[in-house]
């Protein structure tokens, strides 16, 4: 009993992956595991991606951050603006700009002034939202293919990168084998499936894509082995004691939640840049939160919200690239719920397990009763992955002692 708990907690993670290999095999659903989808998910997880490290740097302080969402709309607008006047990586940069702008409002409201951390980050989403829609009108006001709710399109390009000899990459102007997409043609189970999953990788990488994943280390080098990180973690986990060190308490949640509106703001910019080259009202389709989600999911860990913004942003590649392959997903619902009755019942969670078992049996009495999902679902794949996601990672999620709680100067708690 003892062995199953450990090596369930230890490889659950993987159970999902596997499924979706084994039905990735029916020929209806093999869009489950192309290189396409592969890379349509990390172009799409990316946004997530930096949305999640930016909460992670702001709640690590102590300060909840809900305005995720209206940092990252601040980067969408600066950073098409910044695109179309400047150039595509001017464009980025003052996209982080503004992203950060509005983090500072928010560390000003919540830290200096002790407004309430939900209040403020949601004045923070109303803000952005009309702030966006009011620049727009003024600055291309007599503009070309420009509207109130959209920009002209940006200057320049992002630039992409695809791995010479192993994904069909140009060395000069002499194109190379794609050595990595023949083993993906030859329909080798689990390995042609990792095939796909290295090509999609290799091939029409944006530069800023590879930049966006490199943060992920670098953060953890930044909040784990650095000086300044542990001084921004030891404020959201006992404030009176740092400020007892000689730690300046407010300074590191300024900075948290300042670095928090920045990779926000290089989100928003990222959907711009590297995606539809214009600015257009609620593009960035509740990312935010979606970033948010993939910080609890992944406990608070970079890594963590890694795997979990690739998780939704597969779910939203899936229902772009190949709408009836989600139908496979009810199927790999079904039996990843099934997993966890039983781990759920071995861990003495009775309740949680009978839970699990009643939604596994719906999703397989709706897989075998049809045979496509509504488009209404379809569309609403990566929230109610998300849903799912969530409803059961929170049991184990490790809080920040202080998080959400008002500290003033000098005071003992």
């Amino acid at each position: 009993m003892k062995i199953f708990r450990s090596l369930s907690k230890r490889y659950i993670i993987f159970t999902p992956i596997l499924l979706v290999i084994v039905v990735a095999q029916v020929e209806t659903y093999s869009q489950l595991t192309t290189s396409g989808t592969f890379g349509a998910a990390i172009r799409l997880s990316i946004p997530i991606l930096l949305a999640g490290l930016g909460g992670l740097y702001s709640e690590k302080t102590g300060v909840v951050n809900i305005g995720l969402e209206g940092m990252m709309i601040m980067g969408t607008w600066f950073g098409a603006w910044g695109g179309f006047t400047f150039g595509a990586w001017q464009g980025v940069f003052i996209g982080m700009l503004g992203g950060a702008l509005f983090g500072l409002i928010h560390a000003i409201a919540t830290v200096s002034f002790q407004v309430d951390h939900i209040v403020s980050g949601v004045a923070i989403n109303i803000l952005a939202a009309g702030v966006a829609r009011f620049l727009n009108v003024i600055a291309y006001q007599d503009v070309a293919f420009a509207s109130s709710t959209a920009s002209p399109r940006i200057q320049g390009d992002i630039g992409k990168f695809t791995m010479p000899f192993l994904a069909g990459g140009k060395i000069g102007e002499r194109e190379t084998s794609n050595f990595i997409g023949s083993i993906e043609d030859l329909d080798i189970i689990l390995i042609s499936d990792f095939a796909g999953l290295l090509l999609g990788f290799l091939s029409n990488i944006s530069y800023l894509t590879l930049f966006a994943l490199a943060l992920v280390p670098v953060s953890i080098l930044v909040l784990w082995f650095t000086p300044l990180g542990l001084q921004m973690r030891s404020v959201g986990e006992y404030p009176a004691g740092s400020e007892s060190l000689g730690v300046n308490v407010y300074l590191m949640k300024y900075i948290g939640v300042t670095i928090s509106g920045a990779l926000s703001g290089l989100a928003g910019s990222y959907l711009v840049v590297a995606g539809t080259g214009t600015y257009l009202e609620g593009q960035t389709g509740g990312r935010g939160f979606i970033g948010l989600a993939s910080m609890l999911f992944g406990n608070y860990k970079p890594f963590g919200i890694l795997m979990g913004s690739g998780l939704f942003g597969f779910a939203d590649a899936l229902q772009l690239r190949s709408p009836q392959a989600v139908h496979g997903l009810l199927i790999i619902i079904s039996i990843f719920l099934l997993v966890l009755t039983f781990k759920s019942f071995f861990e003495k969670k009775y309740k949680a397990s009978f839970a699990s078992f009643i939604f596994s049996a719906a999703f397989l009495i709706w897989f075998l009763n049809s045979t496509s999902i509504p488009n209404q679902f379809v569309y609403f794949t990566p929230h109610i992955t998300t849903l799912i996601v969530l409803s059961f990672a929170n049991q184990r999620i490790k809080l920040p002692e202080k998080i959400g709680v008002p500290y003033k100067k000098g005071e003992i708690n």
